[in-house]
């Protein structure tokens, strides 16, 4: 058991940042960078409107800037708990936000419109009422859909959308009007429709209270629009936008072959879902390890506590610890531990994980345990004891060892399951194998290749650890 603790606390530490004393102040920004060309990833690397004038804010304030990727719903709580300093992300200024954050002054206006399939008898946004809409999930194409419209259907980005309206899943998706170029120029089958449905102001927002921060920001602001820089750098992600519809249209590769050569081999985008496959394991494996920690020392508490009516407080903890845990959803418990327990606390993102999931697989594995101690006939228990070993003793040396290979199945379904749930991590912006499909997507506007590709992943993933524990399986039966 010592050897075994110890192991769990050398991986975790090894997962610990090393943070190293700077002159700077760092100001970290965080965003979705799935939104081009406001934010994006280009080679490993975010890029974008919104990143160049936060970096050119750090640039004339002496910071060191550091960004952070994270599901668009997520970056407000960023900034509001502390995990941000500054959130850019194509952020529209709107009165529920003002009451969240404070806002600094517009850097550009920008417009929603409406794309439809070519065919569309849908001219304008007069006739939307009744339509099937999608839009991209807490954004304001989805507030104005909500109140002025009616209940949209909401995706997390906005080429899952695409991909639904190319599939006759909806009638018309509400975007803004640079990405929309894009889609429209991968898909011909649509189009945009040249009346706009509204038009909106974009800014940075920071926490309430950082009234200093904030100044810096107008202050600069105003001083990037007057010397004109402002312009420049949209009019160069502007041809940037322009190079990319022409790169769509010109593609060297069309077909399943083009799709796979646009997704995977050009500029090495194969290396994001490397980079998220190693992410994914670490975090799954840590966090199953972590998790049958708990888990024994629960079914253990939880099993001498029915046996022997003893470890009455510590018993009634841990069911309280399975019902919070096993009652609520495992991405709430992820937020939570980030946003709340680790609020003011600059944690790795990948220790914080392991520890969301370990709690979160801990009660499961608790239960799993606990039912394999109790499979046990109890004559093996008080076999144990006739022969002089405590308690401890013979649930060591006697119960534990048939337990472990009644459950052994369960314990390896637990561990798949917990596999497939690391796909959140992307909300506390950890690159997972889920999100690098997520950046995939948002640099190719096609769903359609990425998702296959890390659904395949995760399957093989699973189709190996069954194998394993197939084998191991049998080796115990052998040894009986």
């Amino acid at each position: 058991m010592k050897r075994y603790i110890l192991t769990i606390l050398f991986l975790l530490t090894l997962l610990l940042p090393a943070y190293g004393a700077g002159n700077k102040p760092v100001l970290r920004m965080v965003t979705s960078a799935n939104f081009p060309p406001y934010e994006f990833h280009d080679n490993n690397t975010i890029v974008g409107i919104d990143v160049d004038i936060v970096r050119e804010i750090a640039k004339r304030n002496n910071f060191d800037l550091l960004i952070e990727d994270m599901k668009f719903d997520s970056i407000i709580a960023a900034v509001q708990t502390g995990k941000g300093d500054i959130a850019a992300s194509a952020i529209t200024v709107t009165e529920d936000r003002k009451k969240m954050v404070d806002f600094s002054i517009p850097y550009v206006t920008s417009r929603q419109v409406i794309i439809v399939p070519g065919d569309s008898l849908i001219d304008s946004g007069k006739v939307l009422k009744g339509k099937r809409i999608g839009v991209q999930h807490g954004t304001t194409g989805d507030n104005y859909v909500t109140e002025n419209i009616g209940e949209p259907q909401r995706y997390d980005d906005a080429s899952m959308a695409i991909t639904a309206l190319l599939k006759g899943k909806l009638d018309a998706v509400v975007l803004d009007y640079e990405p929309s170029q894009v889609h429209a120029a991968k898909n011909p089958a649509l189009k945009i429709l040249e009346e706009p449905l509204f038009f909106e102001e974009y800014a940075f927002a920071v926490a309430k209270g950082r009234g200093q921060l904030l100044a810096v920001i107008n202050q600069t602001l105003s001083q990037l629009k007057k010397d004109g820089v402002l312009t420049e750098i949209r009019k160069k992600y502007e041809k940037h936008t322009e190079e990319v519809v022409k790169n769509v249209t010109e593609e060297k590769y069309t077909g399943i072959a083009g799709d796979f050569y646009t997704n995977f081999v050009k500029d090495n985008r194969w290396q994001y879902l490397v980079d998220g496959f190693y992410v994914t394991i670490a975090v799954a494996v840590s966090s199953v390890l972590f998790g049958v920690l708990i888990g024994f020392v629960v079914a253990v508490i939880r099993s001498t506590a029915d046996q022997t009516g003893k470890l009455k407080i510590a018993n009634f903890f841990c069911r309280l610890y399975l019902a919070v845990i096993r009652g609520t959803p495992v991405v709430l418990q992820l937020l939570i531990i980030y946003f709340v327990v680790f609020g003011s606390v600059d944690v790795d993102k990948v220790l914080v994980a392991i520890i969301a999931f370990g709690i979160n697989s801990g009660a499961y594995v608790a239960e799993i345990i606990r039912s394999g101690i109790m499979s046990v006939d109890r004559g093996q228990m008080e076999a144990g004891r006739s022969l002089g070993f405590s308690y401890l003793q013979t649930m060591n040396l006697i119960i534990l060892p048939q337990a472990f290979k009644n459950v052994l199945p369960a314990l390896g379904n637990e561990f798949i399951v917990l596999l497939k749930e690391t796909s959140v991590c992307g909300f506390i912006a950890l690159q997972d194998l889920t999100k690098g499909g997520d950046i995939i997507r948002s640099q190719t506007y096609n769903a359609f290749m990425p998702l296959i590709a890390v659904a395949l992943i995760y399957l093989l993933l699973v189709v190996i650890f069954s194998k394993l524990l197939e084998i191991l399986e049998k080796r115990l039966k052998r040894n009986e």
